[in-house]
């Protein structure tokens, strides 16, 4: 069973290796000069910030979310699954759980990255523009998609 809690700093090993092994899985367009640049970036913030972690029964870490509270709902700044639990329902658990708290759910994705893009059209995210450059002004473009809310059913 995977629950979803709240991080704390002294699990920031954990969430640093999940993030480079997923990175590593998927992100093979990344130059090698890029690649040590954005982990840099991300060992210094990312063992702080408040992510929800997807956690197996046992304890283990298996993937995590940041969001950032919008104005109509959420921006998911990050989702990284461990690769060895992909496919195993990790990130469908996630961004569930980011709906819920939510509601409409907006994020960016690689534009290179053709399993993400995958997944979020099978979470029922669509696209709404794109950009040639991510967020740091560097040549990966991304694609910006939006997971509207779901109208209530009576």
């Amino acid at each position: 069973m995977i629950t979803i809690v709240s991080s704390s700093p002294e699990q920031g090993g954990r969430i640093i290796e999940i993030w480079r092994n997923a990175v590593d899985a998927t992100h093979d367009f990344l130059t090698p000069e890029d690649r040590r640049a954005i982990d840099a970036e991300v060992c210094d913030f990312l063992p702080a910030a408040p992510l929800s972690l997807a956690r197996a029964g046992d304890g283990k870490i298996l993937g995590f979310m940041l969001l950032t509270s919008t104005e109509v709902g959420a921006h998911m700044d990050a989702l990284f699954i461990d690769p060895a639990m992909h496919g195993q329902g990790v990130g469908r658990r996630l961004v569930e759980h980011a709906i819920a708290l939510h509601g409409e759910i907006t994020t960016d994705v690689n534009a290179q990255n053709p399993g993400a893009i995958a997944f979020y059209r099978a979470m029922g995210f669509v696209e709404t523009g794109r950009s040639a450059l991510d967020d740091q002004g560097r040549a990966y473009p991304l694609i910006h998609l939006s997971r509207p809310a779901q109208a209530p059913t009576d």
